[in-house]
């Protein structure tokens, strides 16, 4: 691979949001970088890439005899539940209706800029599985292809029920464990079930070495974890996922069939790309969409040979040079110093309910070392609140949030008025980024913000000391 293209690939993540860029051929770690303030050695979100995950616990559950056939009926696995709209349509949705996202299901879930309702409606239900079942059928199974990330739950429950024990513990018995995998997290639902949809965070090269599992058709180390004919039917996926460019969609994989390229691909452009033809195994995590295949052409593009090639000195030094530079944050601009900054700072604010869950925030913006805690509703009943502390930067760059803070969140702010402070944060693993902006006046702020989903409010908290 061309070490030049290669460089060009990593300001092509820079000027994309990129968090990481992995890529490996032949085995080898051709190009690594992290772009700040994401690290190495952090986990990031990856998304509906855990969908790949539980299609690959599917496979594994299916060679093992822990789930019988994919022919079988959703509805048998869960005996003595009152299920709603219950019909002949529901009845026949099958294991592989879930996993190839033909379910049937009512739900609304576009791979666009719309609103995703049920997924919405998802998360705000005390009862997950209950409502994934529940919904309506919009059409008999196996007709059409609907990205639903409920059907994914529902496999991840199925998987928890027949092995007796929990989706993750699994995953670590079956899958991490042979990989190597040993540090993840896992999002869970309200009955403590992991999120079958979203929800898992991964290193990126544990996120290639998924990939390389299916690079090698099922085997690692010499040992077969998934059968050939679920490679089989990934590599030859069917399912026309209905938004162009003759994607195809199978056990929770992309295809892009003419290009001979596969992927496991979430919100925020969180990638696993296998090219079987090159052996090749490439890895993105980011904050921000871009076309899949402009970093697939650009992966694609770098490649000059099967074998080795004439070393470049130039090259490799442009390409150690952007990877270098990747990891250097870049600073903003900085205002001067508001003599509000001493009036505020220490006091706390508390919130009316909103749709952060933010109830209080503080900030001590006088000291040298500024500091802020941030106070968000519990994520479940019973649950204390969430408590995310640390520094923020005055001088144009993010600092990291306390290393006890459940959330890596990283922030900067300046003030931009008199009474007007500008707030950047990130949730680091995540990929989520957002700018607040705090306009304060006496014992009163009014609290501005938008993020990178599109989520955008207005609330006024009140000073309490």
């Amino acid at each position: 691979m061309a070490s030049a293209a290669l460089a060009e690939l990593v300001e092509f993540g820079a000027s994309n949001a990129m968090d990481s860029l992995l890529v490996i051929r032949h085995g080898s770690i051709v190009t690594e970088a992290h772009y700040a303030p994401f690290q190495a050695g952090q986990k990031h979100l990856v998304n509906s890439v855990t969908k790949s995950v539980i299609g690959t616990l599917v496979g594994i559950a299916l060679k093992e005899g822990t789930l019988a056939t994919l022919d079988q009926p959703v509805i048998e696995f869960f005996p003595g539940r009152a299920i709603a709209n219950l019909d002949p349509n529901k009845k026949a949705m099958t294991l592989r209706s879930l996993l190839d996202l033909t379910s049937g299901l009512d739900w609304q879930e576009p791979l666009s800029n719309a609103i995703p309702e049920s997924m919405l409606q998802l998360e705000r239900s005390p009862d997950w599985v209950g409502f994934v079942l529940d919904r309506p059928m919009a059409q008999a199974p196996g007709l059409a292809f609907n990205y639903n990330s409920g059907s994914w739950h529902l496999l991840s429950a199925i998987l928890a029920k027949q092995s007796a024990s929990d989706t993750l513990i699994y995953a670590r018995d079956k899958l991490f464990t042979p990989l190597g995998i040993s540090d993840v997290a896992w999002r869970r639902d309200p009955q403590d079930i992991p999120i079958g949809g979203f929800g898992l965070y991964m290193l990126p090269r544990d996120m290639a070495k998924l990939g390389y599992l299916y690079l090698q058709r099922g085997e690692w180390a010499g040992q077969r974890l998934l059968p050939s004919a679920w490679i089989d039917a990934i590599f030859q996926a069917q399912v026309d996922m209905r938004v162009g460019g003759g994607l195809r969609y199978a056990n929770g994989w992309w295809a892009i069939p003419d290009r001979r390229v596969y992927l496991a691909v979430g919100y925020l452009s969180q990638l696993i790309v296998v090219l079987p033809d090159l052996d090749i195994v490439a890895v993105v995590t980011g904050r921000q969409y871009y076309p899949l295949r402009q970093v697939i052409d650009r992966i694609v593009g770098a490649v000059k040979s099967a074998h080795a090639i004439p070393a470049d000195a130039e090259g490799n030094a442009r390409l150690a040079d952007r990877i270098r530079n990747a990891a250097i944050e870049i600073p903003s601009p900085v205002g001067p110093v508001s003599p509000l900054a001493k009036i505020i700072s220490g006091k706390t604010y508390r919130f009316d309910p909103n749709p952060l869950g933010l109830e209080s925030q503080r900030f001590d913006l006088a000291p040298v070392n500024p500091r802020y805690e941030l106070v968000f509703q519990p994520h479940r009943p019973g649950a204390p609140p969430t408590r995310i502390r640390g520094s923020i930067g005055l001088d144009g760059y993010f600092r990291l949030s306390d290393a006890d803070n459940a959330a890596i969140l990283a922030m900067k702010g300046s003030w931009i008025s008199a009474d007007r402070f500008l707030v950047h944060s990130r949730f680091v693993p995540e990929g989520l980024t957002s700018i607040v902006t705090l306009t304060f006046r006496e014992r009163e702020v009014d609290l501005e913000f938008v993020d990178s989903r599109g989520q955008r409010g207005r609330m006024r908290g009140e000073a309490i000391d």
